[in-house]
């Protein structure tokens, strides 16, 4: 099976704008693509996950991805997706979470000559002279057509500024001028980017008579049509310190059960010969299917041995023997405790275990929180020094697991 038909196996393909075309491109090794990641913060997450897989399976395949980090875009912010606008971030910020994303896509993609590239539009668009761009790339836009694009239709009603209004204009000369300076002839993206990746094999058409293309990956949506990769504690982040090798493995550990295949499909590297058989599976091989799910992803991101610590610390709270040494720890400064003490719902809150007091005090009252396997039953119920400095293991719910430990 060659790639483009795996990728049609996996259920990755949404749209494409020529299927013959884009086949034998990528099929051949022959795509010079890209995908473009906005720095909207200090780490990528589980929604640019699958566009990272996407690239690493093209990269295997032959074809030369090029990674276009939006330095210049990310002064303005994508409107697609979203009912309000983004808040606008420093200069300062946009360099910060370019360097971070750049840092985590290294474990993806294998960089060098010949092999992968990293470029940032800020090169390009922030030196760009506003009349000449209107000039130059302006002419070539509809604004009737622009404004029947889904990324700008939801906006319309609560209302879509001018200055992101530009966003499509400056993606689609972003493809302009990868298409002229370094031969890209593809651009891959979610869904949600369909109508700005149009706009630029639109604009290389009319400003160079070049054929190029695009093709935009299906969304990871769950059996409810909600997106995945999101907690109550809000992003599933790749960053370690944000959301720990534990708490990645338990999040997919714990997708549900109707949405565990289309995850494997979709975000794994297990042949799709294994995958196949694992559809045969009785239903009470459930758990075993999740286990490997988790442990594939939580190996891709952190690597095996931190997949191994999170399954044995799974292990060691769930029931099955293991070590609980990689449970995600919080360092609870002596001066967060009043004459030698503190409360849970303090103790919660500093652990990053609730989004406000009153949550965790609604928690407590429906016998939601348990300490060292004692239910906490007493709203007002405080926590010694003593008993922090050996460590103290919280559970929030039934699967979220914490343990606040005094800082030495």
């Amino acid at each position: 099976m060659q790639i483009y038909e795996e990728l049609q196996a996996r259920g990755l393909i949404a749209q494409v704008t020529d299927e013959k075309e884009i086949r034998e491109l990528v099929n051949r090794g022959g795509a010079r693509f890209y995908i473009g990641f906005d720095p909207t913060a200090d780490s990528l997450h589980v929604g640019h996950f699958m566009a990272l897989c996407l690239m690493k399976r093209l990269q295997m395949a032959g074809n030369k991805p090029v990674v276009l980090l939006g330095g210049g875009t990310g002064m303005v912010g994508d409107p697609s997706g979203r009912t309000d606008m983004r808040p606008m971030m420093t200069p300062e910020t946009i360099q910060h979470n370019c360097e971070c994303f750049k840092k985590q896509m290294e474990r993806f993609i294998e960089f060098g000559d010949d092999k992968a590239i990293i470029v940032n539009n800020a090169d390009w668009l922030l030196n760009l002279k506003y009349v000449d761009l209107l000039r130059e790339v302006g002419a070539h836009f509809s604004v009737n057509n622009m404004l029947r694009a889904e990324c700008y239709k939801q906006r319309m009603e609560r209302g879509l500024s001018f200055f992101e209004f530009n966003y499509m204009i400056m993606q689609a000369y972003d493809f302009l001028h990868l298409h002229e300076t370094v031969g890209c002839n593809m651009q891959f993206g979610g869904d949600d980017q369909w109508s700005n990746m149009l706009a630029g094999t639109e604009l290389i058409r009319r400003k160079l008579g070049d054929d190029a293309y695009a093709m935009t990956i299906t969304l990871l949506m769950n059996s409810e049509g909600k997106k995945m990769g999101k907690t109550a504690k809000g992003a599933v982040w790749l960053d370690p310190n944000k959301t720990s090798p534990f708490e990645f493995y338990q999040y997919w550990r714990n997708v549900d059960d109707a949405d565990v295949m289309k995850c494997l499909r979709m975000l794994t590297f297990v042949p799709l010969e294994k995958i196949n058989e694992m559809e045969t599976w009785d239903g009470s091989r459930i758990n075993e299917k999740k286990e490997i799910l988790a442990m594939e992803l939580t190996a891709l991101v952190h690597g095996q041995e931190e997949a191994e610590k999170a399954r044995e610390a799974a292990k060691a709270l769930f029931g099955g023997g293991g070590d609980d040494s990689s449970m995600p720890t919080t360092q609870v400064p002596l001066s967060a405790l009043t004459n030698g003490e503190i409360s849970v719902i303090d103790l919660m809150m500093c652990c990053g275990l609730g989004k406000s007091k009153g949550e965790i005090r609604r928690l407590i009252e429906q016998g939601g929180v348990v300490l060292d396997g004692e239910k906490v039953t007493q709203i007002d119920q405080t926590v010694p020094q003593d008993r922090l400095k050996d460590g103290v293991k919280i559970r929030k719910g039934k699967k979220i697991y914490h343990r606040a430990l005094l800082e030495a």
